[in-house]
């Protein structure tokens, strides 16, 4: 693969910047942002051993940001396992909170490991010990060392469920259409999840991508802790419930105002919030609790009681345990400009009613056909967020028919895992 000036300027660049990849590792472990016991990883140094694989059995890597993405990638994961019963998975992610996450999750036969920090010697030490026979990378992650090296050493590439907005493809377009063109083309195969990125995609790559369709709509419905569920549904009881997932900074007050506002025709009714971040769980308290609501941490171990007005789940991968607590679910990240919305087939796979805000462009291609099913509820305005949580509160009848049409919306997209499935197996197949 010949390098464009440009990527050949961002190899140098990042070599130079090497002896001081330790310090920046360290100063983002301070703010719990890498995780200390694990730091070498980033330095492709692993902290396991290379699986010792049967006959015939491969080594496949797949590589995703964070949480979202990971979780969206568990069903081709099963489906590898599945179908190799040889093969063995490495899975690499960036945050902590997904690196918690997968922990949980992984099955037998898949590991995780923190992707090595974008420079030639981390890169070259991770594929040196991990020696994949499969590299499939998920989203956005255009690590330019990354894909070059993974690409000098001929293992086959494939890029699914790949996203970008119009914004990002006119940045490829002035800082350098030919190098875009470059690293896109290490790649054996691209999927494309939604029409605007596969349109983007082939202008800038020259080739047809394919909308395959986004495979966060083929996730399988989340998983949960039973015992925590049985226990938290005998202390709410009754009470009627809702939930407000993902929420960002600046919707907490809306969303507090809301409760306010369902509180004062529903007493008993609680709020399970669970913010995008948790590590914000201090400053969402803070701000619920100065508005004149009582507040219950779930990482402080103890049960809601009648007294409590919002339940805060301020841990990472307990939205399963939310949506199955709360049938009537907003979904953040879309009340206010700036934001794009998240995932509306989480809580539609778990039989809730639907709720999102305006601002949804990031599943757009997701929420425009849900609608047409009438299987979620788009407010226009924050002040319209309690009329729609009240109207499912106090109508069990239309709840069940808007959360049976979510869930209808949601099945019909589980051909996505299928399609896609079709054009990654020969490559799985040749690995």
């Amino acid at each position: 693969m010949k390098k464009t000036p440009l990527l050949k300027s961002y190899s140098t660049a990042t070599r130079m910047a090497a002896p001081a990849l330790p310090l920046w590792l360290k100063r983002r472990a301070r703010k719990g942002k890498e995780d200390p016991a694990r730091l070498g990883e980033r330095n492709g140094v692993a902290g396991l051993p290379r699986p010792d694989l049967k006959s015939g059995g491969k080594l496949i890597w797949l590589h995703a940001a964070s949480v979202g993405e990971s979780q969206m990638l568990m069903p081709v994961i099963l489906r590898i396992l599945a179908q190799f019963s040889e093969h063995n998975i490495v899975i690499t992610t960036g945050t902590v909170t997904s690196a918690e996450l997968l922990a949980e999750t992984l099955p037998t036969r898949a590991v995780h490991q923190y992707a090595p920090a974008d420079h030639p010697k981390a890169v070259a030490n991770f594929l040196a010990h991990w020696q994949p026979d499969l590299a499939i990378f998920a989203e956005s992650e255009l690590w330019p060392n990354m894909i070059m090296q993974t690409k000098a050493l001929k293992i086959p590439m494939a890029l699914i469920n790949a996203r970008m907005s119009a914004t990002s493809i006119e940045r490829w377009d002035k800082r350098g259409k030919k190098s875009g063109q470059v690293l896109l083309g290490a790649f054996d195969l691209i999927m494309a999840a939604d029409t605007t990125t596969a349109a983007g995609l082939t202008w800038l790559t020259g080739r047809e991508v394919e909308a395959a369709g986004n495979l966060k709509d083929a996730a399988p419905a989340l998983p949960v802790d039973k015992l925590a569920l049985q226990k938290l549904k005998s202390a709410i009881g009754r009470r009627p419930v809702w939930c407000a997932a993902s929420t960002h900074v600046g919707e907490e007050i809306l969303v507090g105002s809301a409760a306010l506002a369902v509180k004062a025709k529903k007493p008993k009714a609680l709020l399970i919030l669970a913010p995008r971040h948790p590590e914000r769980a201090k400053e969402v308290k803070d701000i619920l609790t100065k508005m004149g609501l009582s507040v219950l941490r779930r990482s402080s171990h103890r049960m809601p009681t009648d007294k409590t007005d919002v339940y805060l789940v301020d841990q990472i991968g307990k939205m399963g345990l939310v949506y199955r607590l709360a049938k009537t679910a907003f979904v953040g990240g879309s009340l206010l400009e700036g934001l794009s919305g998240h995932n509306p087939l989480e809580p539609a796979r778990l039989d809730c009613a639907v709720i999102t805000g305006p601002h949804i462009a990031s599943f757009a291609d997701t929420y425009m056909p849900m609608m047409a099913f009438d299987g979620v509820k788009r407010i226009l305005s924050p002040d319209d967020l309690a009329p729609a949580v009240l109207k499912y509160l106090s109508d069990p009848k239309a709840r069940k028919a808007k959360a049976k049409a979510a869930l209808n919306f949601a099945e019909s997209r589980d051909a996505v895992l299928d399609y896609v499935w079709q054009h990654l197996h020969p490559l799985l197949k040749k690995a």
